[in-house]
């Protein structure tokens, strides 16, 4: 039996997500209470065995598309489906994209009976490769499973007299983002959107923003994000200069230990190049395009890269479906375009 999404709280939701174990972060209250910020709306599916947030934003003419980031939670999803077509349909969803929080290969029978009627989406919003660090581990077993350069630079950080502390300084965070954007030539989401995603989360002691400085002087910063036993490196940002002291190497660190520290098992570092694990050791020297850069930074660290599950994707509305498609083809070949 489902019960209806008007008695889904935030309250409610989250009290039934502790019945699970493993919850992604983006199936939260406290992510849909974020994303409220920029548009999107939360709907809840609670089931007997498996629940669902859906976030729906509206768009012109009273249409709407419909996502579900890294859920459903639980198992045996298929008793959840019809009343998601249901909403999805009263909110006229052009589509529903389905993110499990699930790592290939999948099975045939998740495929057959999780999840019927959809079609596979290689197109996700949530990176599809990541590396995962067992933090069960003791701090001195994980330091020992990093790369020899990796532990040299973190005890260089230390020796050279690099402090990390936990700050709420957002807008030195911000400033040093805007570096770092510019430095590696990836987009940034305006102040607002880290400030309220901090907000949203650090109340309640689900994440944390590390300093790294050097004589009182801000060198780097790392927000990293916390639920269950599982934690996420989302954003991090140095500044160009000072580089030599190696500052976000211990502010990763520190980051692992206060995960460690706060009960996670596992830590997330959230984005590598979607390629298998023989060409991103083959090619990670000589490329810096993209994601490059940041694996090079990451696999220092050690842990298992692990590939996500694609998306998956029910249509309401195939024809304006096929124009957005359309679309988002030329938003990849064209990033500088319009929007």
């Amino acid at each position: 039996m489902l019960k209806t999404p008007a008695a889904l709280t935030d309250a409610a939701w989250n009290e039934h997500l502790s019945q699970y174990a493993n919850v992604h972060l983006l199936q939260t209250a406290s992510w849909a209470k974020f994303k409220q910020n920029f548009g999107w709306s939360a709907v809840r599916i609670q089931g007997d065995t498996a629940a669902a947030q859906v976030l729906l934003r509206s768009l012109p003419l009273g249409f709407s598309i419909a996502y579900l980031p890294k859920g459903p939670v639980g198992e045996n999803w298929q008793p959840l489906w019809e009343q998601v077509d249901q909403i999805c349909r009263a909110h006229k969803a052009i589509f529903l994209q389905v993110e499990p929080d699930l790592a290939e290969p999948l099975s045939p029978e998740i495929l057959r009976d999780w999840l019927p009627g959809f079609q596979v989406e290689e197109h996700t919003i949530q990176p599809r490769r990541t590396i995962l660090i067992d933090l069960a581990q003791t701090e001195e077993e994980i330091l020992a499973g990093m790369k020899q350069k990796t532990r040299y630079n973190i005890r260089l950080a230390e020796r050279k007299g690099v402090r990390v502390e936990v700050t709420r300084n957002l807008s030195g965070f911000y400033v040093l983002m805007q570096k770092t954007g510019s430095r590696d030539g990836f987009a940034l989401h305006n102040f607002i959107y880290y400030q309220r995603v901090f907000e949203a989360f650090e109340p309640a002691g689900k994440c944390v923003l590390l300093q790294a400085s050097y004589e009182n002087l801000p060198l780097a910063y790392l927000m990293v994000f916390l639920n269950q036993d599982r934690s996420w490196y989302f954003y991090g940002a140095s500044d160009d200069e000072s580089r030599n002291l190696m500052p976000t190497y211990l502010l990763q660190w520190e980051a692992i230990r206060w995960s460690k520290a706060h009960g996670a098992l596992v830590y997330d570092l959230w984005g590598i190049p979607d390629y298998n694990e023989n060409l991103l050791e083959r090619d990670f020297t000589n490329r810096s395009d993209g994601l490059w850069g940041v694996y090079r930074f990451k696999r220092g660290f050690g842990g298992q890269v692990v590939r996500n599950a694609p998306a998956f994707i029910k249509v309401y509305q195939p024809l304006i479906y096929r124009a957005y498609q359309k679309w988002r083809k030329r938003r990849q070949a064209d990033p500088d375009a319009p929007s």
